[in-house]
């Protein structure tokens, strides 16, 4: 083992000498300039493994992680930054003496010392080996090096794939898998060495980091947000520092924020409830310089300590909206996390969003009951110190939850109004109970849509909401200067001139009112089946001798699986396809469908605006594709309105020589 035994017995040195820029190597060589993402890890850090085998602080933590990132092909995107061990004078910035003492100590332990004080170690919800001391040195200066790459300007964001993690230990007590108080260690010594004052740390694992907040209880260069299972204080850590009303204390005093679920179970809507309301406005309002996140991922799906329900998607989001702060100024340091695939398939999520890709779409979704109380009853605390935090803006809407509406609601009824009165439209019934939950009053056809010879089938989302908002990070709505534009207004208008029947469905679904059943995790599985069943019940039944088909956005892959699940009666029954596809990636037909694709690229059109990434130089259009055209016009609502004269040629040069 490299630790340097002397340190032990060697008098401390001056913060400032040992601390000198001068005595540390560069964090990231000058060379390669193009990075901008980086990462720390190391396989020494795996030495620190539990006797039996069996405990849930393993190893392959951060191995699995690693691997789950090169596989993706990410991880050459990133630059590696070279680890060290944490040095005694950094530590003491957080801890005392006596901790630097008696977590060094561990490594001189012989077998039988081990053996005797594992109970003790037990009691504090650790365990240690011979190669403890090594890892925590270098787990600690492993989020050291990440810290100080981001405040020297070296890299934009950086992930520490580290362990044993820190949040819990406190600067007089190692506890609860944690030797080092990584985090904070590595913020004290940001702001000793850089330019760096403020800092945000988040702490998104679903214990409290109670050695965190102790850390910066009263000091205000540093706020401490934490999100967090609470239970009114019977979940670990345990005790009072973790409720809402533990704000800090003198000058630190509403710099720390906590978020204390009172049950398992919270979901991507509690936290993403909890990030707009509360989050995000007291980061913006204390604009650091640099955000710090305390990565544990077990809260994710999976997990059985955390048993909560936040998915790779819900940490993308998070990750997103906190690199809107610091001028995108991001550190990731891995706290806990237990599942092996859910702590890798959650922490791949968040290195995408760290390398730019944008964070996956989320379903539609509202927060549980318990969530909105919890955030609303934060609000009113931190509304004390924090402006930009409103307490109304989240208030629990139970109390007239039996008379009040969602604007999706009140939007879809605004359609199925119009087009009634306008061109006499009908809902068209769902049969299921789930289909008719997620999508009633959505599929809407005219009175001729039996017995007519030629059926339009046009399947959309809503038109585009434009919304002016009174603050980004709030979400807040100004209604007076918002409004919805119905891209679909002129085309309804046209079929209903040209007496074509009109089945017209919109493919949004209601958020998910009850639990999903097994197989349908996925916005996308509903629409699908929700067409299948329309072909299978209404179409296919119909007296149509022709049958066109019109996507847009969403719409365009809910159209490629019917056509994927349906394959002979599209050929036999379906004149033509036309997909205004927009700025989505163009969806394709099945590699192992011959006959469907021939008849696909000879009976579709594909409406895409000119830069679409289908015509970047790497790229190439497919058979599987269809035929795909181009329109000047980049904007995914004008693409329709400007194309309508050429889908409107398209039709009539499909039905020339059909009967109508």
């Amino acid at each position: 083992m490299d630790v340097d035994r002397e340190e032990y017995h060697q008098n401390q040195v001056s913060i400032q000498r040992s601390l000198s820029p001068v005595q540390r190597a560069s964090s990231v060589p000058h060379r390669l300039p193009h990075f901008t993402v980086g990462y720390v890890y190391s396989q020494d850090m795996m030495l620190h493994s539990s006797a039996t085998g069996e405990h849930p602080e393993q190893p392959e933590r951060i191995s699995r992680i690693r691997t789950a990132i090169r596989d993706a092909n990410l991880l050459q995107k990133m630059k590696q930054i070279p680890i060290r061990p944490v040095k005694q004078d950094e530590v003491l910035l957080v801890h005392s003496q006596e901790h630097w003492h008696k977590v060094l100590a561990i490594q001189s332990m012989t077998p039988s010392e081990i053996f005797e004080s594992e109970a003790y170690y037990e009691s504090l919800s650790l365990y240690v080996t011979g190669a403890t001391t090594r890892a925590a040195r270098l787990s600690c200066g492993g989020v050291i090096e990440a810290c100080l790459a981001v405040a020297r300007g070296e890299l934009k964001k950086t992930f520490a794939i580290v362990r044993p993690p820190g949040h819990h230990a406190e600067p007089e007590e190692h506890m609860g898998f944690c030797f080092f108080n990584n985090v904070a260690v590595a913020a004290k010594v940001t702001q000793f060495l850089t330019p760096v004052r403020k800092i945000l740390i988040l702490d998104w694992d679903v214990h409290h980091g109670n050695g965190t907040q102790r850390a910066f209880n009263d000091d205000p260069s540093v706020l401490y947000i934490s999100l967090h299972r609470y239970e009114r204080g019977q979940f670990y850590p345990c005790g009072p520092f973790g409720s809402m009303e533990s704000c800090g204390e003198g000058a630190g005093l509403g710099y720390s924020v906590n978020i204390p679920w009172p049950k398992k179970g919270m979901t991507d809507a509690d936290y993403i409830h909890a990030f707009q309301q509360i989050v995000m406005p007291i980061g913006m309002e204390f604009a650091p310089d640099l955000v710090i996140i305390s990565a544990g991922f077990d809260a994710a799906v999976g997990d059985d300590l955390g048993e909560c329900f936040v998915s790779p998607a819900g940490y993308a989001h998070m990750t997103h909206m906190l690199s809107g702060l610091a001028g995108g100024n991001l550190v990731v340091a891995l706290e806990g996390g237990y599942n092996l695939d859910s702590i890798s398939n959650s922490s791949l999520a968040v290195a995408r969003v760290l390398l730019g890709e944008a964070p996956p779409e989320l379903p539609p979704m509202v927060a549980s009951e318990a969530g909105t109380e919890t955030v609303w009853q934060v609000a009113m605390e931190q509304s004390k110190y924090w402006k930009s935090v409103n307490p109304k803006a989240c208030e629990p809407r139970e109390e007239v939850d039996e008379i009040s509406f969602s604007i999706p609601e009140i939007l879809k009824g605004h359609r199925q109004h119009f087009l009634y009165t306008q061109y006499q439209m009908l809902q068209v019934p769902l049969m299921t109970k789930m289909f008719e939950e997620r999508f009633g009053s959505q599929v809407m056809c005219t009175s001729d849509f039996l017995e007519n010879p030629t059926i339009i089938v046009f399947v959309h989302e809503f038109g585009n909401l434009r919304i002016e908002l009174d603050g980004k990070p709030t979400c807040d709505v100004q209604m007076e200067n918002s409004y919805l534009i119905d891209f679909s207004k002129e085309l309804i208008s046209w079929v209903s001139k040209e007496k074509y029947a009109l089945l017209d469905v919109n493919v949004f679904p209601r958020p998910f009112a009850s639990p999903l059943p097994r197989g349908h995790k996925h916005v996308e599985s509903w629409t699908r089946d929700v067409l299948i069943y329309l072909w299978d019940n209404y179409i296919q039944l119909s007296g149509a001798k022709n049958i066109i088909f019109i996507g847009h956005g969403p719409g365009c892959h809910a159209l490629m699986e019917l056509m994927a699940s349906r394959p002979v009666g599209m050929i036999r029954y379906v004149n033509t396809v036309i997909q205004v596809v927009g700025n989505m990636s163009i969806p394709l037909i099945p590699k192992d469908a011959d006959e469907l694709r021939a008849w696909y690229s000879k009976n579709s059109v594909v409406i895409v605006h000119p830069e679409h990434p289908a015509f970047a130089p790497e790229a190439r259009i497919l058979k599987r594709h269809g035929r795909v055209l181009q329109i000047d016009e980049s904007k995914p609502i004008k693409l329709i309105m400007k194309g309508l004269p050429l889908i409107q040629d398209h039709i009539r040069q499909s039905l020339v020589g059909k009967p109508q």
